[in-house]
């Protein structure tokens, strides 16, 4: 069987065109998300407006699949790019706390929707034997429109205001829904509508453990001062999410080939490296920080594909999501309330800190892969 064989059959017409609304969802979510802290201004308010945009996110992934079961995915994943997309040109028009807040809370019910009920979809697109690379294909594809979007919201932000910003957002947003009506409606098979299940917990709250890193990391990191200028914090917000998408090809391949589990250690002490390296070299730390956050996203969540039977697909997404927005959610509101006293770059000793009892759930995490 040859290469090209082989990538015809993992990367599909089907799986194509759910990168288009993979794309949107990404640089919608992506693009504002340092911005929205800095029109919010202080420290403490930047911190809300993050976590109030997470936390959003997670009661949408909870109840999410539920909405997949009864409008099926083309309704709810038109439903959450309309929600991602239009609020932000409120953003456009007006700073005042109450508004940042209101269009926090409806991007974040409407990355919920995107990320769950299509990160559902995504997984039944791709054949089981090949979780592993068709996780890491779709990943490039989130990866590398976050890592463009990312630094270039900043970067636009500080060379032509912030409406600019809202306004692409909401364009390159809506624009994905003319991909919806392509995508499969339902599933041929039975869908779970729980967002629990005990053999994910581990898997996921490695996960989360990073994902707090990744608060602090885009909501601090352009707030911080000590002659970081714009264009070092900009290459920072660059290189770690490149770092993490070429991670995560890599992570594919390995974990198919090994097993995700032998993926986790070493994702986690690059994570916790590169964290508190952010304090003293911030592109340098990026680059590690990004690399070891990519291997465990990749691991993470095929080991909680793998631990689930056919049907639990909107599950796994929705409690690998879940664990994601919580983790950077916590992340986000300690650091705003120790960020004064403390200052950002003790902040970002903390964070690495915080992620090393995670290290305990290893080998148990480990386990479950079977192999």
């Amino acid at each position: 069987m040859t290469t090209t064989t082989l990538h015809r059959r993992l990367i599909t017409g089907p799986l194509l065109l759910r990168s288009v609304s993979i794309l949107g969802a990404s640089v919608g979510f992506f693009l504002p998300l340092s911005v929205v802290p800095m029109l919010a201004g202080s420290g403490r308010a930047a911190g809300l407006a993050t976590v109030a945009l997470l936390l959003a996110t997670v009661a949408g992934e909870v109840v999410t699949p539920r909405l997949v079961n009864r409008v099926g995915y083309r309704a709810a994943l038109a439903g959450g790019l309309l929600l991602l997309g239009a609020p932000t040109i409120a953003l456009a028009v007006s700073a005042h706390p109450a508004v940042i807040l209101a269009v926090c809370v409806l991007r974040g019910l409407g990355f919920a929707i995107c990320t769950v009920a299509g990160g559902a979809l995504t997984a039944k697109l791709i054949p089981a034997g090949r979780r592993g690379q068709g996780l890491a294909f779709v990943g490039l594809v989130s990866g590398v429109s976050s890592l463009l979007a990312l630094p270039s919201g900043v970067w636009a932000a500080h060379r032509w205001g912030f409406a600019p910003v809202f306004v692409a957002t909401a364009i390159f947003t809506l624009l994905a829904l003319l991909s919806v009506p392509g995508l499969p409606r339902r599933s041929a098979t039975a869908e779970s509508s729980s967002v629990f299940h005990r053999a994910l917990a581990r898997p996921a709250a490695i996960f989360a453990a990073s994902t707090s890193a990744v608060g602090v990391f885009v909501t601090f990191l352009p707030l911080a001062g000590d002659g970081r200028s714009a264009g070092v914090v900009a290459a920072a917000l660059l290189v770690q999410p490149a770092a993490a998408t070429a991670a995560r090809w890599a992570a594919g391949r390995l974990g198919d080939r090994y097993g995700p589990g032998r993926l986790l250690g070493p994702g986690l002490a690059l994570t916790a490296a590169g964290t508190a390296g952010l304090a003293l070299v911030p592109v340098p730390a990026a680059l590690v920080f990004g690399a070891g956050f990519g291997l465990l996203q990749n691991a993470t969540l095929a080991l909680m594909y793998d631990s689930m039977p056919p049907g639990g697909e909107n599950t796994v997404s929705a409690a690998w999501n879940i664990a994601y927005d919580l983790g950077m959610a916590a992340g986000a509101l300690i650091a705003g309330l120790l960020v004064a006293p403390l200052g950002v770059d003790a902040v970002f000793v903390l964070a690495a800190v915080a992620t090393l009892p995670a290290f305990a759930l290893v080998p148990v995490a480990t386990s479950r892969r079977g192999s």
